[in-house]
């Protein structure tokens, strides 16, 4: 199955971008999902950086809301070199800033390794996508997570409470024209291991982060990107997201997010 092209989350408006309804947050329809800017960053990072160099960690403070408005990639190198780089990306709406982003690049080359050195397993830890159950919640709103994604589990279901493994894949593409590369079906999923791991009813409880860390051993490959997470909490108002990432072939990296946890003043219906 291909990735539709329809319209894209982001269309380009003069110097700048404009996010579609499908990359909404389900915290409100007037910010965006975590996941959709910062596969935007990733993708200015990635138009940017030339072999053999790749990008093999993202981290993204999500310093305010990214509202639905007319938005802004800055993109600059901070250490240029020829094994070891480091790149930034500035999101910003209007004069203020809403994401930082920071991506460090290795090169890539062939080297063996020796034969007795000890290889963790790696293999899949669960169903492949076509075997894995749809998400079964008819939602009543219009965000990144219901239309601007599809989304299968192998193991739990949204609003069932502790880990889950589900497999998700962009329904559109991220700017006009480019299909998603591998890197932004990657940082696009991992966003969601909050909301698939969770541990306290959503739409009571206020469980966003306000950061997401990004690990890639190797690049994905194919449309689907396995997201197998779990939400631990402390007892003063914080909590983190760990995920581990897999494409159908097995092991990609790991994730991490930054949870803020506190009741809602207004349960979301």
């Amino acid at each position: 199955m291909s990735t539709p092209s329809g319209h894209p989350l982001f269309a380009e408006s003069g110097d700048g971008f404009t996010a579609a309804r499908e990359a909404a947050s389900p915290w409100g329809p007037d910010s965006l999902h975590g996941g959709a800017p910062v596969a935007l960053m990733v993708g200015a990072i990635e138009r940017s950086v030339d072999p053999p160099l790749r990008v093999t960690r993202v981290t993204a403070d999500l310093v305010r809301p990214v509202p639905m408005a007319p938005l802004r990639v800055v993109t600059e190198t901070l250490r240029p070199g020829r094994r070891v780089s480091l790149m930034a990306a500035d999101l910003y709406a209007g004069d203020q800033l809403c994401v930082r982003l920071r991506a460090l690049l290795l090169r890539a080359a062939d080297v063996p390794l020796p034969v007795d050195v000890v290889r963790p397993d790696l293999s899949l830890p669960a169903a492949l996508p076509e075997a894995s159950q749809p998400a079964d919640l008819d939602w009543p709103f219009v965000a990144f997570h219901t239309i601007g994604c599809e989304v299968r589990f192998a193991r739990g279901q949204w609003m069932e409470s502790g880990p889950a493994f589900a497999w998700i894949r962009l329904r559109h593409h991220v700017t006009a024209d480019r299909a998603p590369s591998p890197l932004q079906r990657a940082v696009a999923a991992a966003d969601f291991s909050n909301g698939l791991s969770a541990v306290l009813p959503l739409g009571r409880w206020l469980f966003v982060n306000p950061d997401l860390t990004v690990h890639v051993q190797r690049q994905p490959e194919g449309e689907w990107i396995g997201v197998d997470a779990v939400t631990r909490l402390g007892d003063r108002g914080t909590g983190v997201a760990h995920s581990t990432l897999y494409d159908e072939r097995g092991y990609v990296g790991s994730a991490v997010q930054s949870l803020l946890v506190e009741p809602l003043a207004e349960p979301i219906r």
